[in-house]
Formats: C-alpha cells, structure tokens, sequence
C-alpha cells in the first residue's frame, strides 16, 4: 500500500463520523433554543419584560466587544445637494470616529417647517450601498412621503472600500461579506466582533439626525433589509433613542436558518447569543411596546415559517402592554429583496407611528444615477481622504492596548491567567466519554506498520487516527502525535517526517481532529469546505453562537487523543511528543501548553503570532474560522508559550 491510498481512507465503515460535528453543533444549539424559549415563555409581567430588556441590552453590547466611544465630534460636512421635484438630498460626510469616514446622502422634504420625524435607512449587502436603485426607491418613498431619511454607506460598501490595492483600481480585498469577513477575523482575536463598528456607525447616524435643527429627536425610527435588517436589529436592543422600527428581510429564528443550512456575515454573527437564551424574538421584544412592523418574502433564504413564528410569540407582550396594534407584519411574494410592496408597507408604518397620519401620496420614484449621489469626488473615501482609519486600523489601536495591558504583568501571572482562561475555552461544554477506540486496518507499507482507528472525543463527536511505527518492534514505543494541514489526507507531504520519526524509535499518530482531513463533514454549501462561506465556515460560526469556537473544540480533541495512547497495544506513555506543522498545527500548541503529558512540542511552519495577524493588513484568510479561539489576544500569544515553558517548545 502506498500513502497516497492511505489519504483517501475514510472510516465510514464504522460511523458516519463526516456529520458528527453538525450533529453535534446542531444538538447543543436546539438545546439552547428551547431554553430560549422556556425563559421567555415565563415573560408574564411588564416588570419581567422591562428586566428581560435590559438584560438583552447588557448583554448584547458586552458580547461585541463594547461599543467604541461616541464623545468625539461628528465634524459633518456637506459636499454636494441635488435638487428634485419633492425633496432635496444632501451628500454628507461625518466622523463616526476620529478619522473613520462614514458617507450618507440626506433627504429633507421640501416644505419642512419645525421639528420634524426622521428614519434612518441602513443598506444591506449592495456594493453601491445608499446609490444600490432598490434602496433610492425606498428612500424616495418615504422622502415622497414627508419623512426625512438618512442612507447611509456601512462598512465596506458604497463609498467606504476599506482595501484598495495600493496602486491600482482594484480591490485587494471584495467588498461587502468578503471585507466584512476579513476585518471581522481580526476582530475575534481581540475578543470583539465587527457588529460593535456597524452599530456604532448606525448610533452615530442618529447623533447626526439629532444635531439637524429639522429633526425630532424623539421620533426617529430606523429600517433596512438583510444585512440592513441585521443592523436595524442591532439597533433595536442597543439605541433606546429608536422610536419605530422596520426590520426587513432578516428577522426569523436561528434554529430554521440552522436547519437550513444558511450562512451569515461577520457582523450577524454574535458570540454566545445563543447560549445565553436570546434569538429573533428577543430583538422584537427589546422595542416593546414600542412601534414595530416586520417586513418579510414569502421566497427569502431567511425562513418565513421563522419569521412567522417569531412574530406570532411575540404579540402577547405587545398586548401585555396594552399596545397589540404596535407589532405587526408585512409579506410579500418576492425574493430577498427590499420590494415595492415593502417599501410602500414601510412608509405607512412610519407615517403612521411617526408622522401621525395615513399615506396618501403616490408619487412616481425617479431613480438617480449613482455618481450622482456620491459624497466622494472619485467616490471612495480611500482615494479623496488621505490618513482615513477603517476597521483594521481600529483593530490594530485595539491590540496596542491589550499588549501595553498585558506588559506590565509578570510573565508568572500572565501564564497563570492564560492557563485558566484557556481551560475554560478548551473545557467548557464538553461532555467526555469513554473513548472506546476501534483499531482497523492493519497493513505494511515497507518498513513500517500501519494501524488505523477511531474513537470516541466526546459523546457524539468521533475522531479517526493513522499510525506508523517500525515493524517488528517488540516493546512499547513513545509516540509523537502528529497535527498538520490536511490530517490524514496530506501523508505524502510528511512522508519523510514519517520515516524519520520511526526510524528514531518512536510511533508517529497522525489525528484527523473533528471536521479536518479523513473527516471533513458532508459538504452541505455548495462551496468548498474550508473555504469562503463554505460548510467548516458555517459550522464554525455555529459554534461562536454557542459561545464555543472550532479551533478550540479541536485543541480539546488534541488533548483526548492523548488519553488514548495507553489504550492503543505497544504504546509508551513515556515521553510523548506533539508535531505541529503548518497553521493547524496550532491545535497541538496549545494542548501542548494545557497538558503536562506532552512532555515536547516540535513547531514547523506555523502561525507565528496571532498578534502579527491582526497588524497584517493583508493575510491568508483560508479556512480562517477554524483558526480562531475569540479573544485570545487579551491574554496571551503564541510565541508566549515558549517563555511560559521554557525547553518544552521547539
């Protein structure tokens, strides 16, 4: 037998380990629900409601990471107005940062007089964001009748490309979910996540609103779909300032998506959210009894079944508060999209609960050309504003702070404290098993003896195993387990380290960890694997709801496979080693690092720093979500645990 047989081996002969991982997620997840469910099932009081809110709040913000101050000044300034029949639209520029540039285009109703109802219109995933032709008409319609709208671009959208190859007229990095997904990576490692700059952009839009003498602070409603329908949802449960709000496109349950396979984008992707009982019901109920209308198509990837679920548990607090009207729900027969029928619906609601009056106008929308309504003179501010920040630069200002923190302790209590905090990650929900192996498979290949085996992780979770060892051998060897790139299904690019290791005297044990090489899950996205949006990315993020990651499951299935070695025949618990080669050799790092047992860890070509990642503006981001452990910055990095153990890392 050759390697190259030997990678192609999957153990389905004995379990079907290519779907324990989905099973497993999908089995916690559905747990989680139903808790979710029974707590707001006990929701009987407005007392109660009123504490439920507030927890949604507290927590909600805490599990972005915080939200970034909003004391430094807007500096708006207005670049451009166009004039039409019904409205004027003002080309507006202000800082929701120091230096971090958001674009927006201002429709004032001619004809305002006083303070006046305002919405707040956030784009989803169009590339030319507030210009995108379906957003101009929702915008139109709600200018058209009477109300003032801001549009405004989020991040990696319309005017606000964050990687522009330097030189060129391409973009290093797609907009939209590429960027998103890029920044948003970085973003974990610090303990954050993407979601907090989006809000904070969408909050900041509203100190805008509030600063212009024609607007009524006090009604302000926001609306938007897909992604604009995430943001409106974050700014139902953080902005109290939120007078009336239309969600569109998004709002569900997380089980039916779950079920469905879906993907989402970095900023809807909230760590722990799930375990801690919230979903789609808790972003309802944190505006009631405020106004809010649900804007949903009958043909979204976004279930309907999900979203009429949601919004059917949730009117009884709306009514518990003597305000059933306030909650209701607008289907249309459409793809995912902000529709006519939908944007009409939205101008009702807001003339209704805003303006104090029906919608009678039915002015036709004139859909402008989009350089017209570009705030930038060449249309990005990456082009026209030199020194402008993005989420990368914050993220990077963000790791100076944890690394100026994390200096001024000894190295004594910064390993103390990384050892306890990454327990906790590696540990936390796992539920051991005997591990019952099942050894197959015995063959020669030259020189060497091959076995192969499964077992069990943790109840449910299965991981497969190869290993060598020189033929003939009589006593019991020492073992170096092996975690590299590719398992099992890249033996030929290690063969020599394979030969070499048992020529030494030792067996060599090469794990497939949960969801990597023999037993990659049954692709279930249409995409590759490990790549972009593809079924590890899905699953990956299924976890962080879950307040778990992938990486760390799978340091943890380092670690068990340590307790197999004195199950497996002629093995040596003696001076066992751990190889760790390439960026998921990481895994074995820090099991390393959590295990005494691992007595030495062999580290070639691996990640180097988590903290070089995050000041890299451009990186490899293959299979990236099955590279992070969120937060492990704020408390220590890889190159760490060479001065944490000293002699142990190599």
């Amino acid at each position: 037998m050759h390697l190259s047989a030997l990678e192609s081996h999957s153990p389905t002969a004995w379990h079907d380990v290519h779907d324990h991982l989905k099973q497993h997620i999908w089995k916690r997840s559905q747990a989680a629900f139903l808790a979710g469910d029974q707590t707001r099932d006990g929701i009987k009081t407005r007392k109660t409601l009123l504490q439920r809110q507030q927890a949604i709040r507290r927590y909600f913000i805490n599990c972005l990471g915080g939200l970034p101050s909003s004391n430094s000044p807007l500096n708006p300034r207005t670049t451009g107005s166009i004039e039409t029949k019904r409205f004027r639209i003002e080309k507006i520029i202000f800082e929701s940062r120091p230096k971090h540039y958001v674009t927006a285009n201002l429709y004032l109703p001619h004809g305002l007089t006083g303070k006046n109802p305002a919405v707040l219109f956030v784009c989803g995933h169009a590339e030319n964001a507030k210009q995108y032709p379906t957003y101009q008409n929702v915008c139109h319609t709600l200018a058209n009748a009477g109300l003032i709208v801001m549009a405004q671009d989020p991040v990696g959208q319309g005017e606000r490309f964050s990687y522009c190859a330097p030189g060129s007229q391409q973009l290093a990095v797609s907009w939209g979910t590429r960027e998103h997904d890029y920044a948003g990576a970085q973003c974990s490692l610090l303990g954050d996540s993407i979601a907090r700059y989006f809000l904070h952009d969408a909050m900041r839009g509203i100190d805008y609103l509030c600063s212009r003498p024609e607007v009524d602070s006090r009604r302000i409603g926001v609306t938007g779909n897909s992604g604009g329908g995430t943001q409106t949802s974050m700014m139902m449960m953080a902005d109290p300032r939120v007078a009336a709000a239309a969600p569109g496109t998004f709002i569900m349950n997380r089980e039916t998506y779950m079920l469905s396979g879906g993907v989402q984008d970095a900023e809807q992707i909230w760590p722990g959210f799930t375990a801690a009982g919230f979903d789609h019901e808790d972003i309802l109920l944190a505006m009631a009894p405020k106004p809010v209308r649900i804007l949903a198509v009958t043909y979204d990837f976004f279930p309907i079944e999900g979203a009429r679920r949601t919004v059917e548990r949730c009117k009884r607090l709306w009514k518990l508060c003597g305000a059933a009207k306030n909650l209701d729900m607008v289907e249309d027969q459409s793809l995912h999209c902000y529709s006519p029928k939908l944007a009409q619906a939205s101008a009702e609601f807001f003339c209704n609960h805003l303006l104090g009056k029906k919608l009678r106008l039915h002015h036709p929308v004139e859909i402008l050309e989009s350089p017209r309504l570009s705030c930038m003179k060449s249309g990005q501010v990456s082009k026209d504003i030199k020194g402008a920040r993005y989420v990368y630069d914050a993220n990077v200002s963000r790791l100076d702070e944890l690394t100026a923190r994390l200096r001024g302790q000894s190295a004594a209590t910064r390993c103390r404290q990384a050892v306890a905090w990454l327990k906790k990650r590696v540990f936390k929900d796992r539920h051991p098993c005997p591990l019952n192996p099942r050894i197959y498979g015995t063959t020669l290949m030259g020189n060497l003896k091959v076995e192969e085996a499964v077992w069990w992780s943790q109840e449910g979770v299965m991981n497969h195993g190869i290993l060598f060892r020189p033929d003939g051998n009589e006593y019991p060897l020492p073992v170096t387990m092996a975690v590299w790139d590719g398992g099992a299904t890249e033996l030929t690019a290690h063969q020599q380290w394979l030969q070499t290791e048992c020529d030494r005297g030792r067996a060599a044990l090469v794990l497939n960890v949960s969801g990597m090489g023999s037993i990659v899950p049954h692709n279930f996205t249409g995409t590759p694997p490990q790549g972009f949006y593809g079924t590890v990315h899905t699953l990956a993020d299924n976890l962080t709801w879950l307040d778990d990651n992938l990486a760390a499951l799978r340091v943890y299935d380092v670690i068990r496979a340590l307790d197999l070695i004195p199950l497996w025949p002629g093995l040596s618990t003696e001076k066992t080693h751990l190889y760790a080669h390439g960026r998921h050799g990481f895994y074995a790092q820090l099991a390393g690092f959590l295990d005494r047992r691992a007595v030495r860890v062999r580290v070639e070509k691996g990640i180097g720093s988590f903290a070089q990642l995050v000041r890299s503006r451009f990186y490899d981001s293959y299979d990236i979500k099955a590279l992070l452990i969120h937060g492990l910055l704020r408390h220590f990095d890889l190159p760490d645990l060479k001065r944490f153990c000293p002699g142990k890392f190599h």
